[in-house]
């Protein structure tokens, strides 16, 4: 071969190669584009041409594609990834029947415990449609996950392990393993699963530390709700907690007391607490002591109209009355410094004489985006009950 012919294949090989990469540059541009449209969609229309646009072209996608979306679940919007669940799916069914679902990666993917939980628990079901063994490799190493659905997934197989042990009379094994499924149970369903075979092998469960109930407070009351005008009123304890102070309620004056819950799901029945207790406001106290800085969740049930503080920032109300209660009812998320905490409630009940609407409680606890229980440390304790 003369030189002249090896410049020209030369020549030829470096035009393939660049266009080639220009090529592979404006598909990676192209998605990233795509995805940033989507991720920026918002409410009422708000970029929802550019989205869909952008979903349509997503989904004509290799399964390559299939990571990129999945990782532009975090910290998108659910709006943002309704869309992109919408754009994965359509690929991952093409790369499904053309067998070139990426298996390996979906799985490594699943077991990112930083990456959102969405996008982890999609990247799992795809997997288990080509390789159904995954969940054998997977669920059982996730009683403690950061997705509540693995979870579930990872305490369930246990309580299934645990009730056919039980059913072999095999006691030891099967108390271990109900042990075991409820150190990561946080779904009350599967709790009370756990928690009845134990109580008939003699083994006692404390609830209310389980979910991380907040059980003893301070309460102070009533004052005055008449015509529901509390809710909007601050009372003295809004504007500063003195556990010695003396204030002027609905009926004469009124100190904070002491008070404690046995209930198992924390429940404090404020009805029998206070009188006259309609047409009342009542502010509940309490202090809880956190190791470190974190984040946390403060879920509430009440039937009442509420409204919570903690270190004295207002983090959440709902003035709206008798609409049921429920483990769970509220989710508010709330930041907790080192060292001592303070939680303020308020609680608002109504003049309603009907029997439907007599109920004034409350029950609240702490815990992570699972519902996995955080505890105050015994740090706390007598600035909860001496104070």
């Amino acid at each position: 071969m003369d030189c002249q012919r090896v410049r020209r294949l030369l020549r030829s090989v470096f035009a393939i190669g660049l266009s080639v990469g220009f090529a592979t540059s404006s598909l990676a541009a192209s998605l990233d584009e795509n995805i940033k449209a989507i991720r920026a969609v918002g409410s009422e229309g708000k970029g929802h041409a550019a989205a869909i646009a952008a979903v349509k072209e997503l989904s004509q996608g290799s399964g390559e594609t299939l990571l990129p979306i999945l990782k532009a679940f975090d910290d998108a919007t659910p709006l943002a990834i309704n869309w992109l669940r919408g754009a994965f799916d359509s690929v991952a069914d093409k790369a499904l029947a053309a067998g070139k679902l990426p298996a390996a990666k979906l799985e490594a993917f699943a077991k990112e415990t930083t990456r959102n939980a969405e996008a982890r628990r999609l990247a799992y079901e795809w997997l288990i449609k080509v390789d159904a063994t995954a969940s054998d490799r997977l669920i059982p190493g996730m009683l403690r996950d950061a997705s509540p659905e693995f979870r579930r997934d990872a305490v369930q197989r246990l309580i299934k392990a645990a009730t056919t042990a039980q059913e072999a009379k095999n006691t030891e094994s099967a108390e271990k393993l109900f042990k075991e499924a409820l150190a990561g149970a946080v779904d009350d369903d599967q709790v009370k699963a756990i928690v009845g075979p134990l109580k008939e092998m003699g083994q006692q469960v404390n609830l209310q530390k389980h979910f991380g109930f907040l059980t003893e407070w301070q309460l102070a009351g009533p004052f005055d709700n008449t015509e529901k005008k509390g809710f909007d009123i601050a009372y003295p304890p809004e504007k500063g907690v003195d556990l010695a102070a003396t204030y002027a309620g609905k009926m004469g004056d009124v100190t904070w007391k002491k008070f404690a819950t046995e209930d198992d799901y924390g429940v404090f029945n404020i009805a029998k607490q206070t009188s006259p207790y309609k047409g009342a406001v009542m502010y509940a106290y309490t202090t809880f002591h956190a190791d470190k800085p974190m984040g946390v969740e403060m879920r509430l049930g009440t039937p009442n109209a509420w409204k919570l503080w903690v270190n004295g920032e207002l983090v959440f109300g709902r003035d709206e009355y008798h609409r049921g209660t429920q483990l769970d009812q509220y989710r508010v998320k709330a930041k907790l410094k080192s060292g001592n905490n303070t939680i303020l409630l308020k609680v608002c009940q109504n003049e309603q004489t009907e029997e439907w609407a007599q109920d004034y409680k409350y029950q609240i606890r702490v815990c992570d985006s699972t519902g996995a229980a955080i505890l105050s440390s015994p740090a706390a304790a007598t600035s909860r009950v001496d104070r």
